[in-house]
């Protein structure tokens, strides 16, 4: 997604999800008061000082966007909206003509044009998305793509005699029973609520909650300090132990309602799913009593069913879902919105306000579909998984245009599985597929993926105008011609394409979610963009339906480009707004005129002559010797014709002849004409860039219809020429002074980086203005086969001041500085802003790119050069992270079972699920990583990399996708899942011994800081210490990094695990104490350690003491301990059994007569024996096992022994110490053990009287267990807690059971059970409401589904 520091795009990172009815037709979505659901089976040129200009007035343009009233204030320089004009301005509409449009056509308002909303979900709740122009459903169907909202609902039940079910949860739910389900099979399932939540709401809800959760423990508290204090007035000075005991327990039932208070994590309630089938479709019923928070509302029997509408989970939250069901009803999926985002672009597209008809989207007749792509678990990123079925939803509901206002910077453009994927939608299933082109500008190649860098996609920049800045951003001064938001991406792309198709207005008021609570708000971006240009063609493809044009998606990105209304008259300025303003009124008329010619779209493949790699798709010459001399190249004109396309009807008979046009035919040399057929057609280019002048040049060459040349270009090869400039001096340096700026202006520099260079150091004055300004300075450099290097920054200056900036740069390389103020900065002002600034460059190479320590004891030498000045040189290394390589356990491939998972092409998509195991020793921040996958969504050709951590209770603490992030986990053992799809088994067959690293964060004590020496043999002898130098231009300087000590490196890290961390070098030598980054090394590379095998023990050899026993009696004593390793592996299952199992043992209690570690095994056995249905005899023969453990030890002998110390350096001895420890744990472990037993008779005779010497002999069994054992730690602590309750004092039992869950490595559901039982008696309903939720995060039933 679209994530900028500096960008307003529509919040930073969209995050939006919905509730839609599953099916294969069109759903309505109406309102509802109930909360369940039925549903079907849906198995420009800057570096010239050139500000960005408004649109031309001249008579062959469009009137201005907006009519303004002027008056006094007007004269004076103000500006002034009408109350008309302002509602206007809140949803832009005249800027791209449709007022023209309707007013010609008011019935082509969108009607008959479905569009697909592929963002973070559309809530259907909100104002103006329920009905069309015409009456019909506004939104057909809100899918959940990504799978965050899926609930696994395999587990069946049925009805007790009382018509309720046992649910998920374990709460006992009444089925309503005019509820049809002939089949009488209920599927349930149960989900964390705030699971569906967006932070913003959830954080909403956990105050309200807290707040009322707050007042209930403070009267707990009041109570429990009442009851203290007047125990404490009836006992002033108790000293009965008693009575101590009663004061402690008191005590401790306010210490833990007090610390129940510092504690509280509210992970929101748990709501309950139930599907069934009635014989038609399936339906589905959500229990909210959780939610509701009282016993009156949300109960499942009061949920009237609704068929394909939404609903709200409560009026608390006013949030809206819907419910989809696939796989036969074993999974349900339920639908939110993660983010206004999506409903406010929905609301940009195609809005409809009866009432407030000027409040309109832009074509309120258009209906939408709601394919949900932004992942809730992932904060609303984008998945692989989410973006495949959005498009495969988009085929099945015949969509006719899809708008996507999601993307981020790409590796390689026009590559990957979804624009693979994409360019068949286009080209097979005619789907118009419009998208934003990101907002990571002012600095060019900034464009990302998909809207920016696809062929197939029409990418759209964002444009303000007058009004806009006016109404909707209420500056105080609008500009007075509109521009390019400063922040919109700029092309070319990386292979030489545009970058930017057409622009649209950026910024809108538009629809929000129910549960902002509010109606609508202001949002800006290329994200606003998109639908404002999407909704306008829907206007379009309405009025080509209407009068029977052939829809296709190239006549329609044709129309629109050769249309679009020109915002600047500088040719470079085409990188920033496209090929224009949208203009629906014109482009509409195009199509008109041109449905009778061919549906074709010409794809472009260049390559200079002489190399047949790399394909491109415009001519991109950046820098270097390619700026100074001529350069050949061939461009390959490919017609593509739809899929499907007749053979003799339309590719036989396809011929053009069109003429080529150069824009500077000093500069672009090309033929004067070319016969295009079918099979396509090659011309050549030449460039001569020799005699142009430093700085940005855009050229292009076009093909123009010579019978009608009124079509305007066929097709376009876009040029763009960066001739850099070449700096001198030592160091080599840039100053400029005295630049002129005023809102919105641009100043970019070409740079040539000298070769040696590794960082620069940047410094920028500002001067003679008044009110504060705003700055956006970005640098960019193209690598091949990676992202682009940038760097850049948001400066505010309140006064005229100076700031310093040092960042990273790549030698050899152009480099753009992009100086631009921001678009509404100083807009009120008529003081242009003084700018100076200078650019230093810096440079130490060293001949290591990656620096890797091998494990041995040498030191690794390390060669540092200046080439640019002189620098002085001081590196420092440290080692704080740890990496460790892991091969999966288990793989497993599967064909996904549901329609959503099923391709266009008829192919099923396929998943590998990968597990991997690995364990911690101690808590720590623990990251992911998979090198084959990571960092790469849009050009990867798999679709999907979704991981998440887990421990044995099945709790997952971690999710994540292309951009694994970090989770801190407490000690344990803990299973990591990766789930990667595609329809090709053969390529997930190459995965399933795939490697993941497990990086973790080391402590700040453990970081490991590396020495440096200036001999080979330093590190062993400790001498030859190097700490610096001044490097003299082309003088090499040496020096050696030593491994760490073996001292330092982590416990339990394995050999092979790599320790990692960086090796910086060099100084800013510009920073003053006041400068944020002097601290900061200016450049860096990373250094790494494998961690070498184990030392070898050399220590004493262990083994058989020599001459104590004879072999006879060894022999003898390994026979008696097989047949007690033997007997714990027989079975009792059948009658049969246990009968041998009996016998067995009677025969060894004969031959082996009360020795202990027998009759410890019995008892062992006999504890982990299936538990019958008769549970009191089960424990009474756990009491009778315990006892013969105990009654087989001299308690006496080994209460004596154990008083005495032995002698530590005396083998003999300390054996059989280790012995008579082992003898006391058997006997604590019995005595514990049948503790355990008379506390559960007692329990499972809780409604009958219980004799006096049954409470003796677990009280006598208790004070034995103590005489041994610390009875409250973790291994014992149960039994004094089952102890203290049965005494009355559930205040001191759960004090112990808190310390004893604390000290747990991972949770034991049987401590938390009995916490909630003390809990329950003591009747403090609010905490017990709260623990059961959290039961439900620390215990759920099952995984989630992926």
């Amino acid at each position: 997604m679209w994530l900028s520091l500096h960008k307003p795009v529509a919040q930073a990172h969209l995050r939006l999800l919905l509730a839609v009815s599953a099916c294969s037709g069109p759903v309505h979505f109406g309102t509802a008061s109930a909360v369940a659901a039925a549903v079907t089976t849906r198995g420009p040129s800057p570096s010239r000082g050139v500000a960005a200009t408004a649109m031309p007035s001249s008579s062959s343009s469009p009137p201005p966007p907006a009519e303004v009233t002027t008056n006094s204030a007007a004269d004076a320089g103000g500006f002034r909206l009408t109350e008309p004009d302002f509602l206007e301005s809140l949803m832009p509409k005249k800027e791209i003509g449709v007022d023209r449009f309707l007013a010609a056509h008011p019935e082509y308002d969108g009607r008959g044009a479905l569009i697909a909303i592929f963002d973070s979900g559309v809530d259907p709740a909100a104002a103006g998305l329920q009905i069309t122009s015409d009456g019909k459903p506004k939104i057909l169907d809100v899918i959940d793509c990504t799978g965050s909202g899926d609930v696994d609902t395999s587990k069946v039940v049925k009805p007790d005699a009382d018509g309720a079910i046992v649910a998920a949860s374990g709460a006992r739910l009444v089925v309503n029973s005019s509820w049809k389900n002939p089949s009488q099979e209920w599927h349930v399932g149960c989900k964390l609520i705030y699971e569906l939540f967006t932070d913003t709401l959830t954080s909403r809800l956990k105050k309200e909650r807290k707040k009322k959760w707050d007042e209930e423990n403070q009267e707990a508290i009041s109570d429990a300090l009442k009851q203290l204090n007047e125990f404490e007035k009836k006992h002033a000075k108790p000293d009965d132990a008693t009575l101590k005991k009663a004061h402690e327990d008191l005590q401790s039932r306010l210490d833990f309602l007090r610390k129940q208070a510092e504690d509280y994590d509210d992970k929101g309630p748990v709501i309950d799913i139930v599907t069934w089938n009635d014989g038609d479709v399936w339906r589905v019923a959500v229990d909210t009593q959780t939610l509701e928070g009282n016993d009156n509302g949300g109960k499942l029997a009061d949920f009237v069913p609704l068929e394909r509408k939404y609903a709200i989970f409560s009026k608390l939250d006013a949030c809206s879902f819907a419910a989809n069901v696939y796989d036969d009803g074993n999974l349900v999926s339920i639908v939110t919105d993660c983010s206004p985002h999506a409903t406010h672009v929905a609301g940009i597209a195609a809005a409809f306000h009866p009432d407030e008809p000027l409040l309109n989207g832009v074509a309120p007749g258009a209906q939408l579909i709601s394919c949900k792509i932004g992942d809730t678990r992932l904060g609303s990123m984008e998945t692989g998984t989410g973006l495949v079925r959005a498009l495969i939803a988009a085929v099945e509901h015949k969509c006719d245009l899809i708008n996507m206002s999601y993307g981020e910077p790409t590796l390689l453009p026009d590559y990957g599985r979804f624009i693979d994927l994409s360019n068949e939608v286009v080209d097979k299933h005619r789907i118009i597929f419009i998208s934003s082109a990101g907002n990571n500008g002012p600095a060019l190649n900034t464009v990302g993926a998909p809207g920016g860098t696809s062929t197939s996609i029409i990418g759209v920049g964002a444009y303000v105008s007058p009004a806009m800045a006016a109404g909707a951003h209420c500056v105080v001064q609008p500009p007075a011609e509109g521009m390019e938001y400063t922040w919109s991406s700029r092309g070319p792309t990386a292979d030489g394409d545009l970058g930017v198709s057409i622009s649209a207005p950026g910024g809108a008021v538009a629809p929000v979610p129910t549960w902002t609570l509010q109606s609508r708000m202001l949002m800006n971006g290329t994200s606003m963009a998109s639908p404002s240009a999407c909704g306008g063609v829907a206007l379009i493809v309405s009025g080509m339906k209407a009068e029977g044009i052939p829809l296709s998606p190239y006549s329609v990105r044709k129309a629109i480009e050769n249309t679009a209304a020109s915002i600047s008259n500088s040719p470079e300025e085409k990188l920033t707004t496209g090929n224009g303003l949208l203009q629906v009124d014109r482009a509409f008329e195009y199509v008109q005129q041109a449905k009778k010619f061919p549906l074709v779209s010409y794809r472009i493949s260049i390559n200079q002559v002489g190399k047949s790699i790399p394909k491109l798709r415009g001519i991109y010459l950046r820098g270097g010797i390619a700026c100074h001399q001529t350069s050949e190249w061939t461009v390959q004109l490919d017609p593509k014709f739809h899929d499907g396309a007749s053979n003799l009807e339309q590719l036989v008979p396809f011929e053009e002849r069109l003429q080529l046009h150069s824009t500077d035919t000093s500069v672009v040399k090309i033929p004067e004409y070319i016969l295009v057929t079918n099979n396509g057609r090659s011309f050549n280019i030449v460039v001569n860039p020799a005699n142009i002048s430093s700085g940005l040049h855009y050229y292009e060459v076009y093909g123009i219809d010579y019978k009608a040349p009124w079509r305007g270009p066929i097709f376009r090869v876009p040029i763009t020429v960066i001739k850099p400039i070449t700096l001198q001096g030592e160091p080599p340096q840039l100053s400029i002074p005295n630049l002129s700026f005023k809102s919105g202006h641009i100043e970019r520099r070409f740079i040539n980086v000298p070769f040696g260079a590794s960082w620069a150091e940047f410094s920028m004055r500002t001067s003679a203005f008044d009110t504060p300004r705003r700055f956006f300075l970005d640098t960019v450099q193209i690598c091949p086969l990676k992202r682009p290097i940038k760097w850049e920054a948001v400066v505010t200056f309140s006064s005229p001041s100076s700031k310093n900036f040092s960042f990273r740069v790549e030698g050899g390389l152009t480099l753009e500085l992009s100086i631009a103020q921001f678009w509404s900065s100083g807009v009120a002002s008529h003081e242009p802003t003084c700018v100076d600034f200078e650019i230093v460059f810096h440079g130490i190479s060293i001949d290591q790119k990656v620096i890797a320590l091998n494990g041995s004891e040498s030191p690794l030498l390390v060669v540092a050069r200046s080439l640019l000045a002189s620098e002085k040189l001081i590196p420092v290394a440290t080692l704080n992270k740890i990496k460790m390589p892991y091969r999966p356990v288990e793989c497993n491939i599967s064909s996904l079972p549901t329609d959503r998972d099923r391709l266009p092409s008829g192919k099923q998509i396929i998943a590998l699920t990968l597990t991997y195991k690995f364990k911690l020793e101690d808590t720590a921040e623990i990251k992911p990583h998979v090198p084959l996958l990571n960092n790469r969504i849009y050009d990867n050709k798999f679709e999907s990399q979704f991981y998440r951590i887990s421990d044995s209770n099945k709790r997952v603490y971690s999710s994540g996708d292309v951009y694994p992030s970090y989770v801190k986990l407490s000690k344990g053992e803990y299973t990591l899942q990766l789930y990667i799809r595609h329809e090709n088994v053969q390529f997930l067959e190459k995965l399933k011994q795939l490697v993941l690293f497990i990086e973790r964060k080391l402590d700040k004590k453990d970081f490991i800081p590396l020495s440096f020496y200036s001999e080979p043999d330093g590190p062993i002898v400790g001498s030859g210490t190097f700490k610096s130098t001044v490097l003299v231009p082309g003088e090499p300087e040496a020096f050696y990094v030593g491994p760490p000590s073996i001292e330092k490196i982590p416990k339990n890290a394995p050999p092979g695990a790599v320790l990692v961390g960086s090796l910086s070098y060099g100084t800013v030598s510009t920073f003053n104490k006041k400068d944020e980054q002097n601290d900061r090394a200016p450049v860096s590379c990373s250094i790494s350690y494998i961690i070498p095998p184990s030392k070898v023990d050399n220590g004493k050899e262990k083994g058989v003491s020599v001459g104590t026993k004879s072999i006879s009696q060894q022999l003898d004593e390994e026979v008696r301990d097989t047949k007690i390793k033997f007997l714990s592996s027989l079975k009792q299952e059948t009658d049969e059994d246990k009968s041998a199992w009996s016998e067995l043992v009677a025969s060894l209690k004969s031959e082996y007569p009360k020795y202990t570690p027998l009759l410890t095994k019995i008892l062992e056995c006999v504890l982990q024996k299936a538990t019958c249905d008769d549970k009191i005899s089960h424990e009474k023969e756990v009491i009778a096992a315990a006892d013969e453990v105990v009654g087989s030890i001299d308690k006496e002998e080994l209460a004596k022994y154990l008083s005495l110390n032995s002698d530590p350096e005396d083998e003999a001895a300390q054996k059989f110490k280790k012995k008579m420890e082992e003898t006391r744990d058997q006997l604590a472990n019995a005595l514990y053990q049948k503790g355990i037993a008379l506390a559960e008779i007692e329990s499972l005779k809780s409604g009958e009287s219980i004799e006096p010497s049954a409470k003796d002999i677990f009280e006598e069994n208790y004070k034995e267990l103590v005489k041994w054992v610390d009875a409250k730690s973790a291994k014992y602590g149960t039994l004094t807690v089952l102890r203290e309750r049965r005494c009355g004092r559930p205040g001191t039992a759960l004090k112990v059971l808190n310390d004893l869950i604390q000290n747990e490595s991972e949770p034991k559901k049987k401590l938390y059970d009995l916490k909630i039982q003390l809990i329950e008696e003591m009747g403090w309903s609010h905490v017990l409401t709260y623990e059961k939720q959290w039961m439900q995060v620390r215990f759920p039933p099952t995984l989630p589904p992926f």
